[in-house]
């Protein structure tokens, strides 16, 4: 069995596997994406053209610009999850996303937010120093248009192993 609760993380972590309800409802942060960040990412990551070269995408491209790629969108909700719910929190690690989509396009000067909402919160049966929290994820942009939903799933340690047996 791991020990979740050292001295020094005791002293950091504000959020434990018991603190988190269903119906509570996280606001992350917002985070500026730049044409230059769209640009960077996907000549590393997601080559399409449609990511890569702002002429061809305004002028023959589907979307009528450049956009984000979904993964560099995913990337950036990564940094909303961690500064805005999880650096302070005992997480172990994620466990998976469910049902993810990018119902929109991510543009150059998108001011994107996320919100993290708690619908389940499940303890280990068998390591009862932990539990999944289940969250339904929003990340949306300045005018309230969703860019990308999902259902993550996260392994967070208990404050008090073995409370929620």
């Amino acid at each position: 069995m791991i020990t979740m609760a050292t001295a020094e993380q005791s002293q950091t972590t504000t959020r434990w596997f018991e603190d988190f309800r269903t119906g509570d409802v996280i606001q992350l942060g917002t985070i500026e994406v730049t044409e230059a960040g769209i640009l960077a990412y996907a000549h590393q990551f997601d080559p399409l053209r449609i990511h890569t070269d702002k002429e061809w995408a305004e002028r023959d491209g589907p979307f009528h610009g450049l956009i984000a790629s979904g993964w560099h969108t995913a990337s950036i909700t990564s940094r909303l999850l961690v500064d805005g719910c999880f650096q302070h929190s005992a997480v172990i690690c994620g466990l998976g996303m469910d049902d993810l989509q990018w119902p929109t396009p991510v543009r150059p000067g998108d001011m994107l937010s996320g919100r993290f909402t708690v619908t389940d919160t499940v303890p280990s049966r068998s390591k009862p120093d932990r539990g999944a929290v289940v969250a339904s994820v929003e990340v949306y942009a300045q005018d309230d248009r969703i860019v990308m939903t999902f259902i993550a799933k996260t392994l967070i340690g208990l404050r008090s192993p073995g409370a929620c047996q």
